[in-house]
C-alpha cells in the first residue's frame, strides 16, 4: 500500500505502513525528541523506548485491528524521508472504538502533515470503528483541534489536566469505503523505496482510553497505549 498526498504548501509525500524492520529506527528517533515532546506523547516522563514498548509499537501492528502508516514528504526532488507517524489500535472489548495518536518531526509541524496522515489512516481504519476514546492534555490544545476535525468531539475534565475525550467519526463516503477515491503512488514516489518510519515530537497527541471497559481492562489498554505513539 503506497498512497500519495499534498502537504498544504503542495510538498508531494506518500503514506506506507509502519514495519517490523523499523524497531531501531523507532527507538532512535524517540531518543531525539526533547523532553517536553516525550512527555506530550506519553503524558508522563519517557526518555526510551524499552524492548517491550518496541514490541507493542512495531511486532503488535498487524493491520487489521492496529493500523499504523508513516508519511514520508518530498525534501528534494526525488528524495523522500519519513516526518511522521500515525496509528489507530481497536479496543478488544469495544470494538466499535479505537485509540488514536499522531508524531509529526518539529521542523514539518505546521504544514498539514497530520491533516494528509490522517485523512489516509481514517479510510484505512479498523472494520467497523466508528469512534475514537482517548486522553489529550490540557496544554495541547493542537491535538483538540485536530480531533474535532475528524468528527463530533465530547470530552471530560477531572481536573488532573488530562481530558477525557470521544469522537464520533464522520462516516466513509463510499467511494473512501471502496477505495476509488485514493490516489495512487507517482512512479517517482514508488521508485523511491520505502524509508524507515520516525518517532518525533507530536504536533497532536491523542493517547489511551478513558470511557471503555472494566478498571483492569482500562489498565493494560493504557499500558499498551503508552509504548504507542499516534497527530497536525
Amino acid at each position: 500500500m503506497i498512497e500519495q498526498v499534498a502537504l498544504r504548501d503542495g510538498t508531494d509525500a506518500f503514506v506506507v505502513p509502519l514495519e517490523r524492520t523499523d524497531r531501531a529506527t523507532l527507538a532512535a528517533e524517540f531518543d531525539s525528541l526533547s523532553p517536553e515532546s516525550q512527555r506530550r506523547r506519553f503524558l508522563a516522563p519517557v526518555r526510551h523506548l524499552s524492548d517491550a514498548m518496541l514490541a507493542h509499537l512495531v511486532d503488535d501492528v498487524d493491520g487489521i485491528n492496529h493500523i499504523a502508516l508513516v508519511l514520508c514528504a518530498e525534501t528534494s526532488p526525488d528524495v523522500y524521508d519519513p516526518v511522521a507517524l500515525a496509528r489507530l489500535v481497536r479496543y478488544t472489548d469495544a470494538s466499535e472504538a479505537a485509540d488514536l495518536a499522531v508524531t509529526v518531526k518539529d521542523a514539518w509541524q505546521g504544514r498539514g502533515v497530520a491533516t494528509a496522515l490522517l485523512s489516509v489512516l481514517m479510510r484505512h481504519r479498523p472494520a467497523g470503528v466508528h469512534r475514537i476514546v482517548t486522553e489529550v492534555l490540557r496544554d495541547n490544545p493542537a491535538s483538540l483541534a485536530m480531533l474535532r476535525r475528524l468528527g463530533r468531539l465530547s470530552l471530560r475534565d477531572d481536573g488532573s489536566g488530562v481530558y477525557s475525550v470521544v469522537v464520533e467519526l464522520e462516516p466513509l463516503s463510499d467511494e473512501e469505503a471502496t477505495g476509488e477515491a485514493r490516489p495512487a503512488a507517482t512512479d517517482a514516489v514508488a521508485q523511491a523505496g520505502r524509508p524507515a518510519p520516525p518517532t518525533a515530537p507530536p504536533e497532536e497527541e491523542a493517547r489511551a482510553p478513558a470511557l471503555v471497559g472494566d478498571a483492569e481492562q482500562r489498565h493494560a489498554l493504557r499500558t499498551r497505549d503508552q509504548v504507542c505513539p499516534w497527530f497536525d
